[in-house]
């Protein structure tokens, strides 16, 4: 199969493409600024991801089968900080593919968020009311509409945070604490802030079975097989790589409620009907820690 991936440079998008190649298809990576060759893409386009109608062209040049949408602007406060950017980028962008995939006859899988909920009652099925606390969150929800309205027959795919080796050691939940401890920092971690994180490949390997289902359509949810806090996180990161649990404090949402006022609490999904119906099925948090490594820049830097 001929895939257009979007967003390839990307902690997901690169495991997408590691994925698709390892069971023979032909990657065209979309990347930004990414200066580096993406393992698994066969033909690698420096596009801005911004510009939506660049990339409508490379679809109408390329004619592929399938096209996945990883590209986002997912930081909420860089959406804030760029609101024009992230609109172009989270909502312009996946409803001009959407558009294109069906003028092309192409199957079209766009992630999308569990940010789309509040987090004060979960666990979230697909037809749950959604409720963002955010400018991202509001973007996601927007571009699902889009989508559907552009495609009734894509996939949208509300992915969770996640966890995984990204291409330049910067992007994951575990990269993200490597970052503080390297700057002597200590981790203030939440005990009661619940995630049902997912691994990136985990991700990638639902959303290429998407891919070659058709009649998997509409809203649907994947995530890890088990809720976790912030806290748990740490914890569980330290263990695997040998590090003092002294680099990380727990605290209770209520201590930062500054900081938490556009946090969800706990974004549990249901993930029905996906756990029953895909071969890919869940991954325990555990088995996805196993797999992490510390990105080379660690490795000269450490904790300071």
């Amino acid at each position: 199969m001929k895939l257009l991936l979007t967003g390839a440079s990307g902690l997901l998008g690169a495991a997408v493409a590691r994925a698709a190649a390892a069971q023979g298809d032909e990657v065209v990576g979309v990347v930004g600024r990414w200066p580096d060759p993406v393992p698994g893409v066969a033909r690698q386009v420096a596009l801005d991801l911004a510009e939506p109608a660049a990339v409508v062209a490379l679809v109408q040049a390329t004619r592929p089968q399938a096209i996945l949408n990883c590209a986002a602007l997912a930081e909420p406060a860089a959406c804030d900080a760029a609101p024009a950017l992230a609109q172009r980028v989270n909502v312009d962008l996946p409803a001009a593919l959407a558009a294109a995939a069906r003028a092309q006859g192409a199957r079209f899988v766009h992630v999308s968020s569990e940010q789309v909920f509040d987090g004060a009652a979960p666990p979230y099925a697909i037809a749950s009311p959604v409720n963002p606390l955010h400018r991202y969150g509001r973007q996601k929800v927007e571009s699902e509409r889009a989508v559907l309205a552009a495609d009734p027959g894509a996939a949208v795919v509300r992915a969770p945070l996640m966890s995984g080796n990204s291409l330049g050691g910067r992007r994951s939940v575990h990269e993200k604490f490597l970052e503080a401890w390297s700057a002597g920092k200590t981790m203030r971690l939440f005990t009661d802030e619940i995630r049902a994180v997912c691994s990136a490949e985990s991700t990638a390997a639902a959303l290429l079975e998407l891919a070659a289902r058709p009649d998997l359509a509409g809203v649907l949810h994947w995530t890890g097989a088990e809720p976790v806090s912030r806290w748990e996180m740490g914890r569980a990161v330290c263990a695997h790589f040998g590090f003092p649990e002294n680099w990380i404090e727990p605290v209770p949402r209520a201590a930062l409620p500054e900081f938490t006022a556009t946090r969800p609490r706990d974004l549990t999904l249901d993930l029905a009907p996906l756990d029953r119906v895909l071969r890919v099925k869940p991954e325990r948090f555990a088995a996805a820690v196993a797999r992490l490594v510390l990105p080379a820049w660690w490795r000269g830097a450490g904790r300071r």
